[in-house]
């Protein structure tokens, strides 16, 4: 059974089209995707903290889960990181649900922006914490560190058009078209 699409119909298309970001799709797919690893380890982490399980890691030189996991530097005002780490990341699940990176709301651009300043600004101090005060890194953290700085490139380079304001490079570029058109209207 086949529909015919109406003149109407098409419009209507056009019009939420131009209302809709300029954002490649394939962003909002990886930025959900990660996110649902980074809950995924997130959770691994909770559950064996909270099991009293080591993670399953190598324990010896350099890379260290259990120096690391165990260290004073797993707990951040009381809190385990593994559970700040999953509430992070349900709420990066909740935000980076690709439906709504199509949302007319610049008040949810704002929050991802937010949200992921605040997971690279959190990722920072525990590599720190990691490579100077501990001497140890633990492959689990280092992936969800990963996953979270690619989901913040994702969200920065996203931003500009999620929240209706055009980079500065865009802005030179309509400049310089406005300058050849009434350089051409001279001519």
């Amino acid at each position: 059974m086949s529909t015919l699409r109406t003149e109407t119909d098409v419009d209507a298309e056009e019009d939420y089209d131009d209302a809709t970001p300029a954002v490649p799709r394939w962003r909002p797919l990886a930025a959900f995707g990660l996110a649902l690893v980074g809950f995924g380890i997130s959770m691994y982490l909770t559950l064996d903290h909270f099991r009293g399980i080591l993670p399953s890691c190598p324990a010896t030189g350099f890379i260290n889960c259990t120096e690391v996991t165990t260290s004073k530097y797993s707990y951040i005002f009381h809190v385990p990181v593994s559970l700040a780490g999953l509430i992070f990341y349900t709420g990066m699940v909740v935000v980076n649900w690709p439906p709504l990176w199509r949302s007319r709301f610049v008040w949810l651009a704002w929050a991802r922006l937010a949200m992921v300043v605040g997971g690279i600004g959190f990722v920072l101090y525990l590599l720190a914490a990691e490579l100077f005060s501990i001497k140890a890194i633990c492959l689990w953290c280092t992936g969800v560190h990963i996953i979270t700085f690619i989901i913040f490139v994702l969200v920065v380079m996203s931003f500009p058009a999620m929240s209706g304001r055009q980079p500065a490079w865009q802005e030179w570029d309509d400049e310089d078209d406005e300058v050849e058109t009434e350089d051409a209207g001279l001519s």
